[in-house]
């Protein structure tokens, strides 16, 4: 089972990269982040054509995600639990029905900037309710993921120039401390189980030719239960997406599990 995680900032700009990509990689389930559209907004006929069943939640605008999945779909659920009057599209959930099931959740971590005030205090705050879904997820014992952009940069390999993103919402300390408190749960992350070193990026900014001098950073991430990472085979990062036509800032990463 091949599970992607995609940003692809803006449904509406990416109608053509998506699908180009899909054709290209197949994978069985996409986790998508910001759709920036309400449900009835998104293409959803374009993709079941491709064979995929489209779950969303979404968002005029802003946010919104969503799973993409050629594998049955049970128990779909939308929304991080823990704050009622949270109106932000940010977290979509749904077991994938395959050889060996897997509950997988889509989510969009807030950015937290500028920090400190308010929209680091919510960055915070959600990362807490996360930290406590993930509690739940460990304790069900069966294999489950959280996947999607976190806006966070676990360590200083994780981008060029860790000295420019100090201050920064995704970067400090206390993003990273809450980031390492539901890792040390007993997750595995991913990416860094199968890869080593630096240069290993998901996300290069639109300004100051971020791209074309590599200036990136890794914040696109899988966290896996003790029984998902068993399964896992493989992960890897398809940056190369970034240097075509009309791209998102953001590029695929995407897992193969034994499943």
């Amino acid at each position: 089972m091949k599970i992607a995680t995609f940003n692809i900032n803006g449904i509406k700009a990416r109608i053509n990269a998506l699908p180009e990509w899909l054709s290209e990689r197949q994978p069985d389930v996409a986790l998508l982040q910001e759709i920036k559209t309400v449900d009835e907004g998104f293409p959803s006929e374009m993709f079941e054509d491709m064979g995929y069943r489209v779950e969303v939640h979404g968002q005029k605008s802003f946010n919104g995600v969503a799973i993409l999945s050629k594998l049955p779909l049970e128990d779909v659920t939308r929304g991080l639990p823990g704050d009622d009057e949270d109106e932000q599209a940010r977290w979509i959930e749904a077991t994938v029905m395959g050889d060996v099931p897997v509950r997988v959740c889509g989510l969009y971590l807030p950015n937290g900037n500028p920090c400190p005030g308010p929209k680091y205090d919510y960055k915070l705050a959600w990362m807490q309710r996360l930290y406590a879904r993930a509690q739940e997820l460990l304790a069900s014992e069966e294999p489950a993921l959280m996947a999607g952009d976190y806006n966070i940069i676990p360590q200083a390999e994780d981008a060029t120039r860790p000295d420019a993103w100090r201050e920064d919402a995704l970067f400090r300390p206390e993003s990273r401390a809450a980031w390492r408190k539901i890792l040390n749960l007993g997750f595995t992350e991913a990416f860094r189980a199968r890869v080593h070193g630096p240069e290993h990026y998901s996300f290069w900014d639109y300004q100051s030719g971020a791209w074309n001098k590599n200036d990136g950073i890794r914040i696109d991430h899988f966290l896996m239960t003790p029984q998902c990472a068993d399964l896992l085979t493989d992960c890897q990062i398809d940056s190369e997406i970034r240097g075509r036509e009309k791209p998102s800032d953001h590029v695929p990463v995407w897992v193969e599990l034994a499943a």
